[in-house]
């Protein structure tokens, strides 16, 4: 008789999850490695563009160096403290603003299903020159605020490089709420798990909305708001109008920087970022996780 191997458990789960990265792992060395190579050389070469084709002259560290030399450097540098002021406040609010919505409409109302589609919507016609748009035709929020004086009490009281990240967030709130749908999506999935006996059992034991959501919801969308934490500031990072990357695309053709020093940018970028869901992870990721299965 032939002896029958069985697969732990353990084995299984980790067959399951590379199967699903498998696609992107795929993906990535089939159309995005070369690229991510070339910038990697570009970041470290003076470029020139020939009729011929493009020219490289090997520099090593020296347009990172640049970027801390140059008026063009310093104007990157700048944008990228903005930009990380202004995601300390964004991120927060949109996970908040989620996570309130994600409850309101797991709530069994008439219509919910509309509601969720309303909310959805921006995801589907999120674009650079949509929100663009209504930035110029003052959709974003700061007019409402500075109608009611918000704008000056913050201006006239705080230090002028906290005010102005603050005032950033307000100016621009509705277009913040904008980026918020997908987060809502996946914390409505979250709530939609929670077992309603949990629920009936608290309020039998005297417990009321409000103990409820901060005993029994919130730490059921633990996890989800560490993935929605990632997920935000991945979006933000990456959406085409933001100051940093529009800074990066000015450099690439501009006549004293070009592909190099803007390549040798990008990576500065890409290397905060990374560092900023890192630190996310370190906050979020318990330090002592407990095992999930045992082997089989």
């Amino acid at each position: 008789m032939k002896k029958k191997h069985k697969i732990s458990r353990r084995l299984r789960e980790n067959l399951i999850g590379y199967s699903f990265i498998g696609i992107w792992i795929v993906g990535f060395f089939v159309f995005m490695f070369y690229p991510f190579m070339s910038s990697i050389i570009y970041s470290m070469s003076v470029v020139s563009i020939l009729g011929s084709g493009i020219d490289l002259e090997f520099v090593w560290f020296e347009n990172f160096r640049n970027i801390f030399r140059i008026e063009e450097g310093f104007a990157f540098i700048e944008a990228l403290i903005d930009f990380l002021k202004e995601i300390i406040f964004q991120v927060p609010i949109i996970i908040v603003f989620s996570v309130l919505i994600a409850v309101l409409l797991n709530q069994p109302i008439k219509g919910r299903g509309v509601f969720r589609s309303i909310f959805f919507l921006p995801v589907i016609i999120s674009s650079g020159p949509v929100i663009n748009e209504l930035v110029t035709q003052g959709a974003g929020g700061a007019n409402i605020f500075e109608s009611y004086g918000f704008i000056s009490i913050i201006e006239n009281t705080l230090n002028p490089s906290l005010a102005a990240p603050i005032i950033s967030v307000f100016s621009e709130i509705i277009i913040i709420f904008w980026f918020s749908g997908v987060q809502i999506l996946i914390f409505l999935a979250g709530l939609q798990k929670v077992d309603r006996q949990i629920y009936e059992a608290a309020s039998i034991d005297g417990a009321g909305p409000w103990e409820s959501f901060w005993k029994i919801t919130l730490p059921s969308l633990s996890s989800l708001v560490f993935v929605n934490v990632i997920y935000t500031i991945v979006l933000l990072s990456t959406f085409s109008e933001n100051p940093v990357i529009l800074r990066i695309k000015a450099n690439m053709f501009n006549i004293n920087t070009g592909y190099g020093m803007a390549s040798a940018m990008a990576w500065v970028y890409f290397i905060i970022v990374m560092l900023m869901i890192g630190l996310v992870a370190l906050i979020f990721i318990p330090k002592n996780p407990k095992v999930r299965g045992r082997n089989r």
